[in-house]
């Protein structure tokens, strides 16, 4: 017997918890079922259709995508990593993580944006999400899937649910901070001329705190990738399962070739989610190409035209503000 069991006596936070998990189980078992026909549903047709594709007219795919936003080095790169993941024998594993990670990413940032926009707008909420936030960030991740498997068993939907848990925090943080960032003198402006605070939000501060929101869902996806690995014990598909295969078996090469699939994929997904939040520093894509020439541009150096996008895009938030100042009410 411990000596501090005189002094402090033990609380059963555990089992309390565990009542908590029944007692939700028991009392919205329609809700959770509903949810996990939803979410199974989701997944399986993304999976179906990705797999169903052949695979060099989606890596065909998703190359163009690289350079239409980014370059045609991360298209480049991303041809050459991706039949990487072909030859290994990894890529109908590859697209059901894909898959998983995608729907996760669109149900926390669906969750997310709403909850960061309330709290920069209310002082009172942002206080209340805060701690709710760091405990989120600081809980271990496996602890998420013992809700998730007591919920929905084993399979796919928990290892959606513990990743939606794990990956919604920075979604919510940077899109406070995106929204209280903006300028307050091009809020001011759009209030002087009498917008309500929607018209605020959708015409002003929304548009200049997409880089920032942008950053958020990078983070995200990044957590979502990570957490996509750790379901795997939960039973759902993808890398994950043969990560935690290739452990339970001390098979190496397996382990190893569904890891650098992950990494291949992160690194893929990072890419890409950056150079939509700041189209401005990426001259060279597709996109900024169009643009220049559309405006009439293209003469401009790369420099000058990462400058005028990034200005236009303050400018061009005040003048909503105006805007729409006029027309409102």
């Amino acid at each position: 017997m411990n000596e501090n069991d005189s002094i402090v006596p033990r609380i059963p936070v555990g089992e309390w918890g565990d009542s908590v998990l029944e007692w939700i189980n028991d009392n919205f078992e329609w809700l959770l079922d509903f949810v996990s026909t939803v979410l199974d549903f989701l997944v399986t047709t993304l999976t179906d259709a990705l797999v169903t594709v052949p695979a060099l007219i989606l890596v065909v795919v998703f190359a163009l995508l690289g350079m239409l936003v980014r370059s045609w080095e991360l298209a480049l790169g991303t041809v050459i990593t991706f039949l990487l993941v072909i030859a290994m024998d990894q890529w109908v594993t590859a697209m059901q993580t894909l898959a998983l990670v995608l729907i996760a990413t669109l149900v926390a940032i669906l969750i997310a944006v709403p909850i960061g926009i309330l709290a920069a707008r209310n002082d009172q909420v942002s206080a209340v999400v805060r701690p709710v936030l760091d405990f989120m960030q600081t809980m271990p991740a496996f602890v998420y899937l013992i809700p998730a498997v007591v919920f929905f068993g084993i399979g796919v939907v928990p290892g959606i649910f513990a990743t939606v848990i794990f990956a919604l925090p920075p979604g919510v943080r940077l899109t406070e901070l995106g929204i209280r960032g903006v300028d307050s003198e091009t809020v001011e402006a759009g209030q002087a001329f009498g917008a309500t605070p929607g018209q605020i939000l959708r015409g002003i501060q929304l548009p200049l705190a997409t880089p920032t929101i942008m950053a958020g869902v990078n983070q995200v996806i990044m957590l979502s990738l990570s957490m996509a690995v750790i379901a795997g014990i939960a039973g759902a598909d993808g890398l994950g399962k043969e990560v935690v295969a290739s452990i339970s078996t001390l098979n190496g090469p397996q382990g190893i070739e569904a890891g650098l699939s992950v990494v291949i994929i992160a690194i893929y997904l990072d890419r890409v989610t950056a150079a939509l939040g700041r189209p401005g520093d990426y001259p060279h894509s597709g996109l900024s190409m169009l643009r220049r020439r559309s405006n009439g541009g293209g003469d401009a150096s790369d420099s000058d035209t990462a400058q005028d996008e990034a200005d236009e895009r303050v400018e061009g938030g005040a003048d909503k503000g105006r805007g729409l100042a006029q027309v409102g009410p």
